[in-house]
């Protein structure tokens, strides 16, 4: 009876996020307030501190409200780790290690003057070393899942910013066992712990490395096996061992959740499956994260803020000036502009998830009391929900500064001028090797994956993913493609995709593999500029062969089936139009 109670209970709480999500994001994001601010007012209201005590009154009312049960704020996690996974999967180790200066410069630098910094200002209030430390160490990391999330929401990953605020966020994420082992040692009655930290720190990185080399081995040969299957629901399924199989290994070693789920997206990223694991998850992704945001909105107790508000503000906007003034100077130490540098430290300002772990670990070991560790809290929770709004204002003012907008980011998915060949069989791979004569660059999407493995072995730029996706093409560069050309052997799946991408990216020329002339037709009709059915070049081909065996010289019999070409290309244009 009480596991029936309980699933409904867990029933109950899905439904009302999944109302929210439904009716009010869209209605905030008229307002132009983002989806990030949008779950964090959602908490706000919806938790325990509003709607919750009006329910007290209102008995109605607390169908509606948002609880803290542990499956939610498991559910909430999987939204950081399907977030570092993504992330993961747009990062190579060729990128990683090119960002090893500012990975174990820029970012344990900034971890341990934040800490000193907000230390000292802490104990600057009357608090004693031991409380002012845990502060310090609460408050120094950022949020990874806001700050990586409103970057990607700008498509800012890429950018000079995004690269040194990525590389802080890591080394962050590297520096949670130490973090918790120093504020296990400043509880009441913890012993000498002498070298633990350092220990700490060692086996962090060996458990690192182990996972690294585990993964390499095992991610891509699941992969081959499972897309052989042809089962897009096994393959989704596979996608999420991988994330949550990382996650939960980085997490017996002692490690972040996330920082295994980005190590699996991180070793995926450089196999040909990474374009169709990122769409397939991330739907998966933004839903949890947004779930994520709404119990950090949930922390925040209004009656708590408005019994001692100025105390609160001065400590949120402390913390933002400590920190992003130490980030700036930082950042433009390592090279940053002072415009960039300025910006990050304002998206990195705020205290992260991981001082909700430390705060609960430091209440319960005895080295803060019960009121520092509400006040911390609401620090923290309002932070994160001031973050949207500091961070846009930074943003404008940095390009203010600059006088121009950010040049877009040089990612893959803004390469312009190739040619994205939808179908990598016998056709798809005879344009390839025109297009490479020619040295136009290409990409290729292929939905056999033992045929991706041998291309892909052979270095050909060829991923595995299901073309009749918009989101899977997005990912390849369509946008801003020359052109694409589909040559799949699927008569229906040629006039979705053609379809698909012609509403998508109209200005994309699109040419079509038709299967007969009825069929060039149709594609026609769905937006294709050309379409070349099989039977009639065959046909035309063979008629060319036959000329030239009959006596009639080459030049003139190509020319007589080059005439029939143009004129069979027009009857279809014509008959389509």
């Amino acid at each position: 009876m009480e596991h029936g109670s309980g699933g409904s209970e867990v029933l109950t709480q899905v439904l009302v996020f999944l109302g929210a999500t439904c009716v009010l994001i869209p209605a905030l994001k008229k307002a132009r307030i983002s989806a990030v601010m949008g779950f964090l007012i959602i908490g706000v209201a919806m938790g325990p501190h509003v709607l919750g005590r009006l329910a007290a009154d209102l008995p109605w009312l607390a169908a509606f409200e948002f609880e803290q049960s542990e499956p939610t704020l498991l559910l909430a996690e999987l939204g950081i780790v399907f977030l570092l996974f993504v992330i993961g999967l747009e990062v190579s180790l060729e990128r990683l290690w090119s960002l090893r200066r500012y990975v174990f410069g820029l970012g344990l630098l900034q971890v341990v003057l934040c800490t000193a910094a907000i230390t000292v200002a802490a104990m600057a209030f009357g608090n004693s070393f031991t409380v002012a430390a845990v502060v310090g160490l609460a408050f120094a990391l950022s949020s990874t899942a806001l700050v990586l999330q409103l970057l990607r929401e700008r498509s800012q990953i890429a950018t000079p910013v995004g690269r040194a605020s990525f590389s802080i966020l890591l080394m962050q994420d590297l520096m949670v066992v130490p973090i918790l082992f120093l504020v296990a040692a400043l509880s009441p009655g913890a012993n000498a712990f002498g070298d633990q930290v350092g220990v700490a720190l060692m086996t962090s990185l060996l458990s690192l490395g182990a996972i690294i080399v585990i993964g390499r081995l095992l991610l891509r040969p699941l992969f081959r096996w499972v897309a052989a299957a042809d089962s897009r629901e096994i393959f989704i399924a596979a996608a999420f061992l991988a994330a949550i199989g990382m996650a939960g290994a980085a997490q017996m070693a002692g490690l972040s959740a996330a920082l295994g789920a980005f190590l699996a997206g991180l070793l995926l990223a450089e196999t040909e499956f990474r374009h169709q694991i990122e769409t397939d998850l991330e739907p998966f992704k933004d839903l949890l994260l947004g779930l994520f945001f709404v119990t950090v909105g949930m922390q925040i107790d209004i009656s708590l803020l408005l019994s001692e508000p100025l105390l609160i503000l001065i400590g949120v906007a402390g913390l933002f000036a400590v920190k992003g003034f130490i980030i700036t100077v930082l950042a433009r130490g390592f090279g940053l502009s002072w415009r960039r540098a300025g910006q990050m430290g304002l998206l990195l300002g705020q205290a992260g998830e991981f001082a909700f772990v430390v705060i609960g670990a430091a209440r319960a070991g005895g080295a803060i009391p019960a009121d520092t560790a509400a006040y911390m809290l609401i620090v923290t929770a309002l932070s994160i929900f001031f973050t949207p709004i500091v961070a846009g204002l930074g943003a404008r003012l940095a390009y203010r500064i600059a006088g121009a907008p950010a040049a877009p980011p040089p990612d893959a998915a803004s390469e312009s001028g190739h040619v994205v060949i939808a179908g990598f069989g016998r056709v798809g791979q005879t344009l390839a090797d025109i297009l490479s004569a020619q040295e136009i660059s290409y990409v290729g999407i292929e939905g056999d994956a033992t045929a991706v493995a041998k291309l892909h072995n052979e270095g050909l730029p060829v991923h595995y993913g299901d073309a009749s996706s918009a989101n899977v093409l997005a990912s390849v560069g369509a946008p801003n493609a020359a052109a694409i050309v589909v040559t799949i052997n699927d008569a229906e799946a040629v006039e979705r995709i053609v379809a698909g991408a012609r509403k998508a990216w109209p200005h994309i020329p699109v040419y079509a593999r038709a299967r007969d002339g009825e069929h060039a037709r149709r594609l026609h009709a769905a937006g294709a500029a050309l379409a070349s059915p099989d039977s009639i070049e065959a046909a035309l081909q063979l008629g060319e062969a036959l000329l030239s065996g009959v006596g009639v010289p080459d030049d003139v019999s190509r020319r007589i089936i080059d005439e029939r070409r143009e004129a069979e290309v027009a009857k279809a244009i014509y008959r389509g139009a």
